[in-house]
């Protein structure tokens, strides 16, 4: 990272800023394509026994899904509390910001005791509370896949 000044390593810190986001893009290199594929994504994440896991859904059929059965390394980004800030020219302009990311594993969630974990991840995400239910015909319905983080950085600029 070349601003060492703005570098965030406190885990907990870490946390906080991806539990503030409501969006992950995912980045794929498309081979056949010869092109990267950035898709963004509402998403769970989960941080236990230092294993950082993060999770989506969606539907089981398109250019992600096919991308995820060719392909298991990915990268992210998540980026949250942006404001600018003005000045009277316009090199001296700038953005306030916090941003993650990484690389990773990526693969599908076919059990769906643990789809269940990772939809109540999501949920939780999204909307703070974990007490949702979920019907086999709904897990049956979507596809679930995660990102096991294998590298992950940090930075903030506020």
């Amino acid at each position: 990272m070349r601003r060492k000044d703005r570098e965030v390593i406190d885990e907990n810190k870490i946390d906080e800023i991806i539990r503030m986001a409501d969006c992950c893009r995912i980045g794929f290199y498309d081979k056949e394509e010869d092109e990267v594929y950035i898709v963004p994504l509402n998403f769970g994440y989960s941080n236990t026994k230092l294993k950082k896991v993060f999770y989506f859904h969606g539907a089981k059929e398109g250019r992600k899904i096919d991308l995820i059965k060719k392909i298991n390394k990915v990268s992210f980004e998540i980026d949250t509390n942006h404001k600018l800030i003005e000045s009277d020219i316009a090199c001296k302009f700038s953005e306030r910001f916090s941003s993650v990311m990484g690389t990773g594993q990526i693969s599908f969630i076919n059990d769906n005791s643990e789809k269940i974990i990772a939809l109540k991840e999501i949920m939780f995400q999204n909307t703070g509370k974990r007490d949702w239910e979920f019907k086999e015909n709904m897990l049956e319905s979507v596809a679930v896949f995660k990102i096991e983080v294998s590298t992950i950085s940090c930075k903030v600029h506020l």
